[in-house]
């Protein structure tokens, strides 16, 4: 039997895959071949996902804590119990610290619209419970909010038109790595003549493979943009028609732009001044050029700036007006699912908790944080912070509930566990946020030991509780339907029914698609070089660039620039506990570039301490030309306690906000490292 599915995993390529089931068991899975995006092909980490469902250290029963919080140690207890203990303890901390104490901690484990992220799992239940409202802001907030600013939305391109491309930019992101299913329109592109820059301070399997790297020095991204313009302007190649018809605030932002000479910039990003004017003029006499950026541009000081400013390169060419023109950064502002969260069931407004924020929202004592629920989440492995955060779920008065599938690091300090379904479990919808298609996820096969879906364990505590709203009890098929009933055109011949039988669907727009035709949603409904919202936000009217920490900061103690990107094994900290995967990664490793190495005297293959003043973590050296001299970088993803020295790479990053958002930081710390 085929069964099909959906990747529910934190990807922008949201793959449509296939699994083979037999005697109940699931036996083979391959990417969907009929899917126009998935095209046939999983990547390196998905492909081995029926191995990782079904693997030795799977959580499969729920359990209580018998040891001191962060030992891991626990005893096997029925749902019943689990329940009767859960419902105790939230009763006891409503009715003493009131509904606002319990912090509801869901992450992108699974972006599924039903079971995962986007609202439907559990949000129900916390608002009946008068549960503080989390804040889901990891990801992608500040690049949203930058791109909002210019476009009025963060959706642009649809990915498959950069096969119309004739320059593509992949700027700060790593196609081969973090949604390498792109690839295959870039290649058509390149086929076509299309010319490949990659812009990105490591030289990263997609810089390999394109045609120009430029090495910037992070976060200084949105100073490149302006000097392009510049350019630009300087060939008298901006599209005058353009700028005249469709944009607002032309004048201030050229203003901006001619502060940006290619000579300034060169000493901002550490670029030679003859690339960039070399890209600029190309930029200048290529149309249409694609922009593909994702999350990690937006990860330091100025990163929400940087997408703002990014956003309106091709509002002075007119590549918007163009298919094949444009940026892409997120395509999930294009599907119309609005999950129905249900905050009429609150009796009151209730606080909000900042999900990059955990450390500080554990330590608070004036409102302090009495419950916290983690699902489909990690934050011990992949929030900033660490050693504060393992302060703080070490409080014994903290009742901290885990859903997961595995014994991971926060798992260590729940006081219950409940054991989580996988994909193959249960029923989803998806919506990918790197293309144009929704994709559904049929259960392939029953849930191994006692594990339930998150959608169940809400719908059986609900009842446990003696609760009685009837959304509470909504099943997963009624929820789809409720998220497929917008009555949105983009939706016009979408139904469940056919989504169960095809697997995926395309939206109901043009092909090629070409957004903004009709005007920006925005306030003037054209492109915003200057926004008023943003004048009342307390940022500059007109885009430009805020330097990173690291550019307005100098640190004699701590002097090297950390950027933390993803690993090509790992999806966050997801697999990080497959020992295949884990032997491929090789270990915490760092890169330094040859004099940075020579000068703290480490070797190649040595292991060393990266350190600042909030932690530090033990990584291999690997001496690289793939950095330059006062950067290093090290992969995300690995699991604290399957470490050297029990941290990972979060313990040195700072807790702190980027521009917009709020964001993080993660690619925006300084640190130094000695040899251990």
């Amino acid at each position: 039997m085929k069964v099909l599915g959906a990747c529910p995993l934190d990807c922008p390529d949201t793959c449509s895959w296939v699994v083979t089931v037999k005697d109940g068991v699931a036996t083979s899975m391959r990417g969907n071949p009929e899917h126009p995006f998935t095209r046939g092909a999983l990547c390196v980490k998905v492909n081995r996902y029926l191995e990782h469902v079904s693997a030795p250290d799977r959580i499969l029963y729920p359990m209580r804590r018998v040891g001191a919080k962060g030992e891991g140690r626990f005893e096997r207890i029925t749902w019943e119990a689990a329940f009767d203990e859960i419902a105790a303890r939230l009763r006891a901390i409503v009715a003493e610290y009131g509904g606002e104490a319990i912090w509801p901690y869901q992450g992108t484990g699974t972006l599924g619209y039903i079971q995962g992220e986007m609202g439907m799992a559990g949000w129900r239940f916390w608002n009946v419970m008068g549960a503080s409202r989390h804040d889901l802001n990891i990801c992608a907030r500040s690049g949203n909010e930058g791109l909002k600013l210019t476009n009025g939305t963060s959706a642009g391109m649809d990915p498959e038109t950069f096969a119309l491309s004739r320059l593509i930019l992949l700027w700060g992101t790593n196609t081969l790595t973090t949604g390498h299913h792109l690839w295959k329109f870039v290649q058509e592109a390149r086929t076509a003549g299309a010319y490949v820059v990659a812009i990105d301070p490591i030289r990263t399997r997609t810089a390999d493979q394109a045609d120009e790297h430029l090495p910037i020095r992070p976060g200084t991204d949105a100073a490149l943009a302006l000097g392009l313009l510049h350019v630009v302007l300087e060939e008298g190649a901006e599209d005058r028609d353009y700028l005249e018809n469709h944009t607002h605030g032309w004048d201030e932002f050229r203003a901006e732009i001619l502060k940006y000479p290619p000579v300034r910039v060169a000493e901002i990003t550490g670029l030679p001044e003859e690339s960039i004017r070399a890209l600029g003029r190309r930029l200048a006499t290529t149309r249409p050029t694609g922009i593909r950026t994702t999350m990690g541009i937006q990860r330091h000081d100025g990163g929400g700036t940087a997408l703002r400013t990014i956003a309106c390169i091709p509002g002075v060419t007119g590549d918007w007006r163009r298919p094949g023109g444009g940026v892409c950064y997120s395509t999930a502002d294009h599907m119309p699912i609005y999950p129905d969260a249900r905050f009429d069931l609150l009796e009151k407004p209730v606080r909000k908790l900042t999900m990059t924020r955990l450390a500080e929202g554990l330590a608070d004592t004036e409102a302090p944080v009495k419950c916290l629920w983690v699902y489909a989440a990690n934050p011990l492995g992949s929030t900033p912070d660490q050693s504060r955060i393992r302060r703080g779920l070490a409080r014994e008065d903290l009742f901290t509930v885990v859903m997961e599938q595995f014994p991971t690091d926060t798992v260590d300090y729940a006081d219950i566990v409940l054991p989580a379904t996988t994909q193959i479990e249960h029923a989803d919808l998806h919506g990918g946020y790197g293309h144009m298609y929704l994709v559904w996820n049929e259960p392939a096969v029953p849930p191994p030991g006692e594990c339930l879906s998150t959608t169940e364990t809400f719908r059986r505590l609900a009842r446990h509780m003696g609760m009685t709203e009837p959304a509470l009890f909504d099943s997963d098929l009624e929820l789809a339907e409720q998220l497929l009933g917008s009555g949105d055109p983009a939706l016009a011949g979408v139904t469940l029914d056919r989504l169960r039988k095809e697997g995926w669907v395309r939206l109901a727009v043009p092909t090629p698609y070409v957004p903004f035709t009709e005007g920006f949603p925005t306030p003037t409904g054209r492109l915003e070089f200057v926004s008023e919202r943003a004048a009342d936000m307390g940022l500059p009217r007109v885009a430009g660039y805020v330097p990173p920490m690291t550019s307005r900061v100098t640190s004699r103690e701590y002097p090297l620039m950390l950027v933390t990107p993803a690993s090509h094994t790992f999806l966050n900290t997801i697999f990080a506990n497959n020992p295949e995967l884990r032997r491929r990664a090789k270990g915490p490793r760092v890169l330094v570039s040859e004099p940075d190495a020579t000068a703290r005297g480490l070797a190649d293959g040595q292991w060393a301490r990266v350190f600042n003043a909030h932690g530090e973590f033990t990584a291999e050296v690997e001496v690289s030309d793939r950095v330059r001299p006062g950067v290093v970088a090290t992969f995300k993803g690995h699991w604290a306690k399957l470490s050297p020295g029990g941290t990972n790479v979060n313990a040195v990053v700072e807790e702190r906000d980027t521009d917009l958002g709020p964001g993080v930081p993660f690619h925006d710390n300084f640190v130094q490292i000695s040899p251990v």
